[in-house]
């Protein structure tokens, strides 16, 4: 294991006489990142991974075999494992998982947690492994730059939204296959995986689909045990970072610039910097492939592009609108062209990131913001004719705290009201998709107008068009990101026009920035001149990637900082609203400081490579 983990010994009270198969158990226990010896009872078969149950401080707890046959510590008599529940993560997966411990400041067990099964496995058997075609018929013939992308160990792929990808997995697979091997993607979402899984599946390609729900499930549990056994592709989304997969020949990662790689939770693990470091260790090639790359993998691997017709034809057509050119009787929101858009045939998916239904209001009579009369925030309408307030949640009577008018105009719509505003427009239901319709049916295909926020662009399959209502909500956001993320959009709205495949299919942006570098980017079919001005930028203001960077919160972060100190290289900056920001010149100097620091008792966040500070 990584010698920055503690280890300690299970300790009972009494001699042992004899010297029974010893193994050393992690237990499935949130607080402790600590070992324990255990006997085997006799006849009981246990390797390194399995699922066991322990008996732990008086109750019965998982977890899961690190070493076996280990030398426990003389004069203590051991417990035996009250039960060895199946298969589980191998020994190179326990030993990456000591690694991101490491690298995310969290414990193995929330890691080794991902890569467990969703079920009960008891065996693992051995899958068969078909021939996959290398060379494809004429009508699917491989485009040229899929050999120069899967040449070099290490690559990055810039690849336009609208070009299709499969003719890559194909390639990719086959070529692991050749190797004596399997191939391990990742896609952004499930559904894409699912997809791809079921592509490759229809043309004879022993695939497992890491798709489960993280639940337990005797599908997930079929699938789990298939990648174990050798199929030749495994394929899924963020968490099949973890999958089991039996000699590792390739990876790939498809929209490696997609946020959703990176876990939420702590530790704030990310998916294409685990795959490409068990890549690393077993030596197999690593693609990651994106229309946008970010500067992360930009400084990680070689460069590939493909010729500009290709690059500039996967972008689409986008078309800019000038909001300091309407006539503000019309607001910022519905120029002329997005209401000949929405009023023409084709089906509009229109995004503002905005949620409710007025973000900011100002009084009829003397134009007084409406402010919270607690924090002196603004204010938002609620919804039932009262106003809240989105930093401390008081409410109170829309009543002006200056002149006690009671009639206000909207100056920042939500998504809620701008959606009644387009039903006006259109005459015809919209529907409306933001992050708390998530989990719900998703819009109907006969729902022509659809608008919500940048979820909108994650629950449907395809439109005629794509509409971003105030582009300048993403453009001047601040967070370090905000460009790069603004760019993502940006592409993943173009492929979802090309999936549409309508001839006058388009993007519709609407800014007071037209020629904001982001827009050129997109316009210009050329994200390369957009990396190449923020990279020097993010170095001279010194954000990632040309540092590391961890965020520490929670209700015991002051003890948790007291303890970590001012250990050499690393910069503290803060507290700002109870959190401290910690800047160093590589993961090498802040990992180390962070996993020489103990934590204290109660809650504390650690949040490495945060992505929207």
């Amino acid at each position: 294991m990584d010698g920055r983990v503690g280890r300690v010994v299970g300790a009972v009270d009494t001699d042992s006489s004899d010297a029974p198969l010893v193994v050393r158990v992690l237990p499935d226990v949130a607080a402790i990142d600590k070992e324990f010896d255990y006997l085997v009872p006799p006849g009981v078969d246990v390797a390194v991974g399995d699922v066991v149950r322990i008996e732990l401080h008086g109750r019965r707890v998982g977890g899961w075999v690190v070493a076996v046959d280990v030398v426990a510590e003389p004069g203590l008599k051991l417990k035996p494992l009250a039960k060895v529940s199946g298969r589980g993560p191998s020994a190179d997966l326990i030993d990456l998982a000591g690694w991101a411990a490491w690298r995310w400041a969290g414990r193995r067990a929330s890691l080794l947690r991902t890569a467990a099964p969703p079920g009960v496995v008891r065996s693992v058997g051995e899958a068969r492994r078909p021939s996959v075609s290398t060379t494809p018929s004429p009508e699917s013939a491989r485009p040229e730059w899929v050999d120069r992308a899967l040449a070099p160990a290490r690559a990055v792929l810039r690849l336009a939204p609208g070009a299709d990808r499969y003719p890559l997995v194909q390639a990719a697979v086959a070529s692991a296959v050749e190797a004596g091997g399997s191939c391990l993607v990742l896609c952004p979402s499930v559904a894409e995986a699912d997809a791809l899984a079921g592509r490759l599946r229809r043309e004879g390609v022993s695939t497992a689909a890491m798709t489960h729900d993280g639940g337990a499930s005797r599908a997930g549990a079929g699938e789990w045990a298939m990648a174990a056994g050798g199929a030749s592709a495994v394929i899924g989304a963020r968490a099949a970072a973890w999958a089991p997969v039996r000699d590792l020949r390739r990876v790939l990662v498809l929209d490696e610039h997609d946020e959703s790689f990176q876990q939420e939770q702590a530790p704030t693990w990310h998916a294409r910097d685990v795959l490409v470091e068990r890549a690393r260790r077993v030596g197999a090639p690593a693609l990651v492939v994106s229309p946008c790359p970010t500067l992360e993998a930009l400084g990680w691997g070689e460069l590939v592009v493909t010729d500009r017709p290709v690059e500039r034809a996967g972008w689409g057509r986008l078309e800019v609108v000038d909001q300091r050119d309407l006539d503000p009787a019309l607001g910022p929101l519905f120029s002329p062209r997005l209401v000949d858009l929405v009023r023409g045939g084709g089906r509009v998916a229109c995004v503002l990131n905005r949620t409710g239904r007025a973000r900011l209001l100002a009084c009829g009579a003397c134009s007084t913001v409406a402010r919270c009369a607690e924090c002196d925030s603004a204010s938002i309408d609620d919804g039932s004719g009262g106003f809240s307030c989105a930093r401390c949640g008081t409410e109170r009577p829309m009543v002006c705290l200056e002149c006690g008018g009671a009639r206000f105009k909207n100056l920042r719509l939500g998504v809620s009201r701008a959606r009644e505003e387009l039903e006006a427009l259109v005459g015809e239901p919209v529907a409306e998709v933001t992050a708390a319709t998530v989990g719900g049916p998703s819009p109907a295909a006969d729902t022509r107008v659809v608008i919500g926020t940048e979820a909108a662009l994650h629950r449907i399959a395809r439109a005629d068009s794509v509409v971003f209502m105030d582009f300048d909500q993403e453009l001047l956001a601040p967070r370090y990101r905000s460009v790069e993320q603004a760019l993502g959009l940006l592409a993943r709205a173009a492929r979802l026009v090309e999936r549409g495949n309508a001839r006058d299919g388009r993007l519709l942006v609407q800014t007071r920035s037209p020629d904001h570098p982001v827009i050129m980017a997109a316009k210009l079919a050329d994200p390369g001149r957009l990396a190449a001005s923020e990279a020097p930028l993010r170095a001279a203001l010194g954000f990632p990637p040309s540092v590391a960077m961890a965020v520490v919160s929670g209700a015991v972060a002051p003890e948790f900082m007291e303890a970590f100190g001012r250990p050499d290289g690393v910069k503290v900056q803060g507290p700002v609203d109870g959190a401290w920001r910690l800047v160093a010149p590589d993961h090498q100097v802040l990992c180390d400081a962070l996993a020489a620091t103990d934590r204290p008792p109660g809650r504390v966040r650690v949040e490495v490579d945060p992505l929207r500070i």
